[in-house]
C-alpha cells in the first residue's frame, strides 16, 4: 500500500481557509518515488502562470534503481483542477494575506497521485504559540490517560 506524505509544517504556518484536491502531472520515475515516500514539502508553493496552476519547490528524490532517463528532483509541476475552481482560487488569491500551499500528496482508489493544496492565511507569532499551547496540552492529557 502506498504512504501518503503530509505538508505538518502547513498547519503550523498557516490557517486553512479552503481545500482542493487535483491531479499532478508527473513523469515516470516521480511515481516510483513517491510510491516509496521520496517527498519534500520544504519550500513548496502554488502559482498561476496563464491561468494554469502550478506547484513550485516540491523535491521529488530521484528513484535510486532509475537509468539515465530519470527526472529532476525539483522542478514545477502542473496542477490539474477543473477552471471552475482554478477561477474561485484566483479570486481568493487577489485578496491580500492568501497563498496557495501543498497539504498532502496521496494516491487515491483508482491509484493516480493527487495532491491536495490548501488555500491558506498565514499566521502571527501569537497565533503560532497557541497552537504550541494546544499541542503540549493534547500530549499532556494522552499522558495522564494512558496511565
Amino acid at each position: 500500500m502506498a504512504k501518503e506524505m503530509n505538508n505538518r509544517q502547513a498547519y503550523f504556518h498557516y490557517h486553512i481557509e479552503d481545500k482542493y484536491v487535483g491531479g499532478i502531472v508527473l513523469l515516470g520515475t516521480e511515481v516510483k518515488s513517491i510510491r516509496e515516500g521520496k517527498v519534500s514539502f520544504n519550500d513548496a508553493y502554488c502559482l498561476f502562470d496563464k491561468n494554469e496552476l502550478w506547484l513550485r519547490g516540491l523535491y521529488i528524490a530521484e528513484y535510486k534503481l532509475g537509468t539515465s532517463n530519470n527526472h529532476i528532483a525539483v522542478h514545477d509541476r502542473k496542477i490539474l483542477l477543473t477552471q471552475q475552481e482554478l477561477k474561485r482560487i484566483q479570486s481568493k488569491m487577489k485578496e491580500k494575506g492568501f497563498t496557495l500551499i501543498p497539504l498532502r500528496v496521496f494516491f487515491n482508489e483508482k491509484n493516480f497521485v493527487k495532491v491536495e493544496i490548501g488555500l491558506a492565511r498565514g499566521k502571527k507569532v501569537h497565533d503560532k504559540r497557541e497552537s504550541i499551547k494546544e499541542k503540549d496540552m493534547k500530549r499532556e492529557l494522552g499522558r495522564a490517560i494512558k496511565y
